[in-house]
């Protein structure tokens, strides 16, 4: 099966610029994709794009991860309803610095077809106002630039609240395809569904300005069965950074994975072949209780992330957790989310008061209102917002809470 073939029967692509790229990928061929330096660490939802430039890789393609030094410190507005902080030259370095140890691990930097990264910074911080205006925005039409989706949606989401500054960032990415076309050959970017207008601003510049045919490939925006974005739990982000995110809570995302759910994602980010894939949605519907996809899901996505060791300690944690071993056992698996406490701050205090204190919520209202909905235990038993804590609650020198069914919480005393 060509690459292109592959990448629509997984479920990754979602537009071609030219239906001239399954042609012209026959020969190997440069590709790039921008990466947001917002935090010091990806999130799961760039999983999508950083496994795309894997298999352009793995087919033998030359692959560029682009860390937007430059454009971060502007923000885009595409998918954005309102205009983003906007960060110091300082904080993007740092920010970098993460995003490259990231991509070090999915991509290869390596070798004969290694995986380059590069910074737009390098190549804007020299650039004058006049130099940009005379060289760089000349070559574009306002009423194009308008017509982008990206530039129309954030208009009727903000009332007309866009900035010169952020309507500019097609213009900047634009050019950064011409620089990567001039500097190292590529001939393609690739983004998911939202950077369609950027991407397509990218390849008309090099037409225009060079005369030659440049592509652009989108795939869609991962969201799962209900609507919600991929990557988000319980409202917070999941950073491959496992310090930001423990890999325990990397592992069990993926271990829960709905049914309506498992098959698509293991299409997307899984190496398995279609083959495979389908034979594990076969068995799916045959022992749905099993959930063996999503336990193939869990394994691979967290063995590519965190290493075979960053999936042994999420393993051995949900063993303790789920096989119901003693305290002492849980509190020696690696990677449950844990707090150091004193028995005396704990005693005579509403459970849920310790739980939020120890910093298993975010605040006392929401641990209170988890135990008056039942979903917050003590050892395995459910307690009320009126139960309070007491020196029994501590077996072997820990305490285990657990909110919802499958959130736990180790307190080391």
């Amino acid at each position: 099966m060509k690459l292109i073939e592959e990448l629509k029967a997984r479920g990754l692509v979602e537009a071609l610029t030219d239906p001239g790229i399954e042609q012209a990928l026959e020969k190997p061929m440069t590709i790039y994709c921008g990466f947001d330096p917002s935090a010091r660490s990806l999130q799961a939802g760039n999983l999508v794009s950083i496994i795309v430039l894997r298999r352009f890789q793995q087919a033998g393609h030359k692959v560029i991860a682009l860390v937007g030094g430059a454009t971060g410190l502007i923000g885009d507005p595409s998918g954005k309803s309102a205009e983003r902080n906007m960060l110091t030259v300082a904080q993007v370095e740092e920010n970098k610095k993460g995003i490259r140890e990231n991509l070090s691990r999915i991509l290869d930097f390596d070798g004969p077809n290694a995986a380059t990264m590069v910074d737009n910074y390098d190549w804007y911080k020299g650039t004058s106002a006049i130099e940009f205006l005379r060289d760089i925005a000349i070559n574009f039409r306002v009423p194009q630039m308008l017509a982008k989706e990206s530039v129309k949606k954030r208009l009727e989401a903000s009332e007309g609240a866009l900035t010169f500054t952020e309507f500019s960032y097609q213009i900047l990415q634009g050019n950064d395809f011409l620089h990567l076309y001039d500097n190292y050959g590529c001939q393609m970017e690739v983004g998911g569904a939202d950077q369609w207008g950027n991407i397509t601003a990218g390849t008309d510049l090099v037409h225009r300005m060079r005369g030659k045919t440049a592509y652009g490939l989108t795939f869609p925006l991962l969201l799962d069965s209900t609507g919600k974005k991929f990557g988000k739990s319980e409202g917070n982000a999941l950073f491959l950074n496992g310090e930001m995110t423990p890999v325990f809570d990397w592992y069990q995302y993926f271990l829960r994975t709905p049914d309506a759910d498992v098959i698509r994602y293991l299409k997307v980010f899984s190496m398995r072949s279609l083959e495979e894939i389908a034979a594990l949605e076969t068995e799916m519907k045959a022992h749905p209780e099993a959930r063996i996809p999503q336990k193939a899901l869990a394994e691979e996505i967290t063995r590519l992330v965190h290493g075979e060791e960053g999936l042994r300690k999420a393993q051995e944690a949900t063993e303790a957790l789920y096989a119901k071993k003693s305290s002492a056992d849980i509190a020696k698996a690696e990677n449950v989310p844990s707090a150091q406490v004193k028995l005396e701050d704990c005693v005579g205090k509403p459970v849920f008061a310790v739980a939020a204190a120890a910093g298993m919520f975010k605040s006392n209202g929401e641990a209170r209102r988890m135990a008056q909905q039942g979903g917050l235990s003590l050892n395995d038993a459910k307690v009320d917002d009126k139960r309070a804590f007491g020196e029994a609650d501590v077996k072997e020198g820990v305490a285990v809470l657990r909110s919802g069914k499958k959130n736990y919480f180790v307190l080391k005393f």
